[in-house]
Order: structure tokens, then C-alpha cells, then sequence
């Protein structure tokens, strides 16, 4: 028998080395932009929580409308800066259980809800795709207003 001629044979030596790194690289770039993507979006939900539920806190606590609102307006612009929330893109909602004519009222269930936009990591802002790329969350907080609240 006469060993294959060298026109013939191939030489695979080395490409499982090429194989492994660029298989690795194909499937290790989505992987950590989505572990950036969902590191953005549980970073603005934290925050998103976080102001409702202080928002609520404070607002049931103050002792009337004028002292509320300053509360508020203190805490959300916290929130904002705490957890890098962009201020454009944050909206808080109040709403009191029993509807009435002024919320927050003595004895009401007082529901805030504070709405926001997250950002994918990454997206240019050319032809709006910036905008387009934006993951909308929503956090929500229940407190019982006091039923001397404003009395005080």
C-alpha cells in the first residue's frame, strides 16, 4: 500500500481550535446583550417599584395637598436619579378608592402608579429605532390615607 499522496489528503489540524472560537463568539454576543437588556430592564423595574411604593408612602403620610405634592415631586426626583430613570420618560398617576372630588382624601385607599420607558443597551438613534426600542414598564402601590389625614 502507498500512502495518499499529498493533492489528496487533507490536513484538518488545527481548525477544531477556529471551529470552538468562532462558534463561541456567535452564540456568546447574543448572550450578553440580552443579559445587558435585562439587566436595563430590572434595574428600571427596582426603580420603577421603588417610586410608587415611596410615592405612596409619602403621600399618605403628608399632612395636606400642598405638603403631598412637594413630597412627591422630592421623592420621584430621588427615585429618578437613584436608579437612572430617564425624568422625560417618567409619569406618575394618582387615584383614591373612594373616588371623590380631591385625591389624596382622609380615609381613602390611595393608588399610585408610576409608568416608564427602558431603553434597549445599544440600539443607535438613527431612523428612530431608538424610540422603537423602548420596553414600557409599570409599577403600582397601594396605601391607606389616614383617616385624620389634612386634619392635622
Amino acid at each position: 500500500m502507498h500512502p495518499p499522496s499529498p493533492s489528496t489528503e487533507h490536513d484538518d489540524r488545527g481548525s477544531a481550535a477556529l471551529e470552538f472560537i468562532l462558534v463561541g463568539l456567535l452564540l456568546l454576543v447574543p448572550i450578553l446583550y440580552l443579559v445587558l437588556a435585562l439587566g436595563a430592564v430590572q434595574g428600571q423595574s427596582l426603580g420603577a417599584e421603588a417610586g410608587a411604593r415611596h410615592i405612596a408612602r409619602v403621600v399618605a403620610s403628608a399632612q395636606d395637598a400642598p405638603d403631598a405634592a412637594g413630597r412627591a415631586e422630592r421623592v420621584l426626583a430621588a427615585v429618578t436619579a437613584e436608579y437612572d430613570l430617564d425624568p422625560d420618560a417618567v409619569s406618575v398617576a394618582l387615584t383614591c378608592t373612594p373616588t371623590g372630588a380631591a385625591c389624596p382624601e382622609a380615609g381613602a385607599v390611595l393608588t399610585v402608579t408610576l409608568r416608564t420607558t427602558v431603553a434597549l443597551p445599544l440600539v443607535p438613534p438613527v431612523l428612530g429605532f431608538d424610540d422603537l426600542a423602548r420596553i414600557p414598564i409599570e409599577a403600582t402601590a397601594v396605601q391607606k390615607v389616614s383617616r385624620v389625614w389634612g386634619a392635622r
